[in-house]
């Protein structure tokens, strides 16, 4: 990874889902950037000690992201302390791995409350401030399943399919105030999401070694990493991107494009 250039000097962002994973990851960069960032989750010690690790540049604000009114109480903390919105990263999200027929209703709205109605709820508590900033950058974090799908991701592939339409819709609404509204797609995140989702009984290392095998299959020749995700976000949330909007950015390693068959023509 390259080193930081002060491409987010001077610039306030919230990051949601920022205690671990992907989110901590945005938010660890965006302040080596040069921005001052608002760590947002409802996992308040890792908040806390991702924010803690930022000094004066950091703040941690408990937020549902399902909650509107945690949403108001976020933008109206960061606008305090930092006097601005510029960037958000909706990146908070929960995973369900399991059959249609095995998915209750009960899940299925609670994978769909935190992934794609907190994205919506997000980018809605976002205009205002940023409209006051004079504009903004909005990264909604989707994933590799709103582009292909694979069993057993029904709740998840809907939701986060669901986040790339409303991006382009708030890109349409939002564009004649300065705000950006863009999409990241990776094919990548926190392993431990993925293995702490998966239904009981299953082994869980036996998994987590078959996905380290499929990933290696990918036309890159490895796994996808948070770093990945975070520096696509930064892309997004920097004025490097600034012709860019309603768009997905997705860093899957070519797997979109097809898989490697080593030993075949053209390997």
């Amino acid at each position: 990874m390259t080193a930081p250039s002060g491409r987010l000097e001077g610039k306030v962002a919230v990051v949601t889902g920022a205690a671990r994973g992907t989110g901590e990851a945005t938010a660890r960069l965006f302040a080596a950037e040069g921005a001052r960032v608002v760590v947002a989750d409802v996992n308040d010690e890792g908040g806390q000690r991702v924010a803690g690790d930022l000094g004066d540049s950091g703040l941690f604000v408990h937020c549902d992201v399902s909650s509107s009114d945690d949403w108001a109480g976020l933008t109206a903390a960061t606008v305090e302390r930092f006097g601005r919105l510029d960037v958000l990263v909706n990146n908070a999200a929960v995973l369900l791995l399991a059959g249609i027929e095995h998915t209750s209703v009960a899940d299925y709205e609670r994978v769909f409350r935190v992934n794609e109605l907190g994205t919506f709820l997000g980018i809605q508590a976002a205009i205002e401030p940023m409209k006051a900033a004079g504009g903004g950058s909005i990264v909604n974090i989707s994933s590799i399943d709103a582009v292909f799908v694979s069993p057993g991701t029904a709740a998840y592939a809907a939701g986060k399919f669901a986040v790339r339409g409303l991006t382009k819709t708030a890109a349409l609404e939002l564009g004649r105030f300065g705000i950006r509204v863009n999409c990241v797609c990776p094919n990548a995140g926190n392993l431990d999401m993925v293995v702490e989702s998966l239904p009981p009984g299953l082994d869980r290392e036996t998994v987590r070694r078959s996905l380290e095998r499929v990933d290696r299959a990918l036309p890159i020749g490895r796994s996808g990493t948070v770093d990945d995700v975070a520096h696509a976000a930064l892309f997004l949330a920097s004025d490097d991107s600034s012709f860019f909007t309603g768009a997905d950015l997705v860093p899957d390693g070519g797997i979109s494009a097809g898989m490697i068959v080593r030993g075949g023509p053209g390997t």
